[in-house]
């Protein structure tokens, strides 16, 4: 009898479940994620009159827009690892442009929960993850991925990726355009070259194809009588494209458009009316969160944003976080802090100009034709400062000056704001454990055993020290030399480095002594920024100029790509390295070996100072 009524119960429980509408798999909504790529908001429905956007327009009026919609990197593959995990890259150690290193074991890319509810996940056909790969997140991934390939009744999620507004776009000139070059509106960072003016009319011409892919994938979706139970959402996956968007922590490069659509029977799934205009902060943190809300799936506790629809959804956060690791083979670091009003960006490298060579980057005339008119002498202080090193710190007021060219940070009247967003990015840096505060070639030797997630929380890692020393280096605060030198003297490599970089940034030549004894540290990443303060103090360019060459040996590539990146601005000098560069740039190159590209680069540039 027990056991009967033990059957029994079961019995029911398996019904229950098997019919409950919160769970049954085909009651869940279909999700359509819709990526252009490389775009701003330059839409039509975001208040750009040039744009010629008309089928993402008639959506917008149709659906939820984001107006604050940030990407947390701008550039795609790190912002893409946000996407997929759910997780903030500079607590994963995977924030470097198409590095490779892995993510802790509980992190799963977030279709896979959707698998597990009996979704059909397709993807066609970007990954780009900034991590290994875990392809059984998908049931198809591949340029011929659809969700018309799953079972009757079987509810998918579903991405498609627009890559026609790619900046690839821009590498060839177009001879016949739609958009008038002589008409387009330029930003006022941007002088009125013929390339400059070209590119951003043969951008908006690509916008226009993009807008009409949109409207195709759309239609398609209505045509398979799809349309009353998908949510869709379009959006991009980092701003662009033109040099100073893309890649640069500025709103051309963070701020993306974000349209979603919530069909009448999942519109109670949110809290704005369908044509409305939302103004909440929202980062790719939260689109993992806010997937599984919507299919009424428990949001891992691991994840670092919050769903903004669904039955799970956060309170709005205070901010919106952005990052900045290396680009390819360009080594750069900034954080970025947003809100409603103001955005903040925290320069760590400052050192380093904005405009560094990046071989891809220069592929679109436009760019060449920018540089050569500040070699010239022919800008104006706006236009110039993309040739010129950074502040430590920028502030912009976002409503007044969209462009973001008036910085504030020296401003007594937004001292307020200021303190403001430099604690919240001190605090954000802490809370998560940002790793990118390590060099990337101390980076690439601890993940070859322990992902960085979790070797900062071995106990190992001293971020408040090593983040400290960072703040000392890159304030380019004189009365800081003599702490930087002890700094070199640390247990910790990391803080050594930094040490050493911020004698780079003040050009402080009292540093000569400690400096040429870390040309001898045991971690190279020290020993090549040694060198490079010993470079630019002229303190001792021989023996910086040896110990460079002699990284250029190392078997660690990003090791050699700092010391090319030192090298770089040597010129004539580089001479002793010469060798070594020519045998990196002769090895057999996969597509993201940046310390061969970068070697290619300095050959190149040597040629041409002689």
């Amino acid at each position: 009898m027990q056991m009967r009524k033990l059957a029994h119960k079961l019995l029911l429980a398996i019904l229950t479940i098997a019919f409950h509408p919160a769970v049954r798999a085909q009651d869940r909504p279909n999700i359509l994620w819709i990526v252009s790529e490389d775009n701003t908001i330059l839409l039509g429905s975001y208040g750009d009159q040039f744009a010629t956007t008309p089928n993402l327009d008639q959506f917008a009026t149709e659906s939820i827009r984001y107006k604050n919609a940030f990407s947390t990197a701008p550039v795609c593959a790190p912002s893409r690892n946000t996407l997929i995990t759910g997780m903030y890259p500079p607590s994963l150690g995977t924030e470097h442009m198409r590095s490779t290193y892995p993510s802790p074991a509980f992190v799963q890319f977030f279709p896979k929960y959707l698998r597990e509810a009996g979704y059909y996940t397709t993807n066609n056909a970007k990954k780009d993850y900034n991590t290994p790969d875990q392809p059984d997140a998908w049931d198809e991934s591949s340029n011929k991925a659809t969700y018309k390939n799953r079972k009757p009744g079987q509810p998918f999620f579903a991405v498609f990726n627009l890559n026609v507004s790619h900046e690839s776009s821009l590498h060839e000139p177009l001879p016949a355009l739609k958009h008038d070059p002589e008409k387009v509106p330029l930003p006022p960072y941007h002088p009125a070259t013929p390339e400059l003016k070209h590119d951003w009319a043969q951008y908006y011409d690509k916008l226009e194809e993009m807008d009409r892919q949109f409207g195709k994938l759309l239609q398609e979706l209505k045509d398979e009588g799809l349309a009353e139970n998908t949510i869709v959402f379009y959006y991009a996956d980092n701003g662009g494209v033109l040099a100073r968007s893309k890649r640069f922590m500025y709103e051309s490069g963070l701020h993306v458009p974000l349209i979603v659509h919530l069909p009448p029977k999942y519109a109670h799934l949110a809290t704005q009316k369908q044509g409305s205009v939302s103004d909440r902060l929202v980062t790719f943190l939260d689109f993992a969160p806010t997937v599984l809300s919507l299919a009424d799936i428990k949001v891992p506790d691991y994840m670092q944003g919050g769903a903004f629809l669904g039955k799970q959804q956060k309170p709005e956060p205070s901010y919106a976080y952005g990052f900045r690791g290396r680009m390819d083979e360009r080594i750069d670091m900034s954080r970025s802090v947003r809100d409603k009003k103001f955005r903040y960006i925290r320069n760590y490298l400052p050192n380093k100009i904005y405009g560094q060579y990046l071989e891809y980057l220069w592929r679109a005339p436009s760019v060449k034709s920018w540089e050569d008119l500040y070699k010239a002498g022919k800008l104006n202080a706006v236009q110039s400062k993309f040739w010129e090193p950074k502040p430590a710190e920028e502030l912009f007021d976002v409503d007044a000056d969209p462009h973001n060219i008036h910085n504030l940070a020296g401003d007594p009247k937004y001292k307020n704001e200021l303190t403001r967003l430099r604690n919240a990015n001190e605090q954000w840096v802490k809370s998560y454990k940002d790793v990118g505060f390590i060099p990337e070639a101390i980076i690439y030797d601890i993940a070859k055993t322990t992902p960085l997630y979790d070797y900062a929380r071995s106990g190992k890692y001293d971020l408040n020290k090593i983040a400290a020393t960072a703040d000392l280096a890159s304030s380019r605060n004189p009365g800081n030399t003599q702490a930087l030198i002890k700094a070199l003297g640390d247990a910790d490599a990391s803080v050594r480095y930094w040490g050493a970089t911020g004698l780079t940034v003040l050009k402080a030549a009292s540093g000569k002594v400690a400096l040429q004894k870390a040309l001898k540290d045991p971690e190279v990443a020290v020993r090549i920024a040694a060198a490079e303060a010993l470079y630019v103090t002229g303190t001792d360019k021989p023996g910086a100029i040896a110990a460079l060459t002699d990284a250029l040996k190392s078997d660690n590539p990003y090791a050699r790509l700092q010391a090319l990146n030192v090298l770089d601005l040597t010129g004539k000098d580089a001479a002793p390295a010469l060798p070594e560069t020519e045998k990196i740039s002769e090895q057999k190159a996969e597509m993201f070996d940046y310390d061969i590209r970068a070697a290619k680069v300095l050959l190149q540039n040597y040629k041409s100072s002689k």
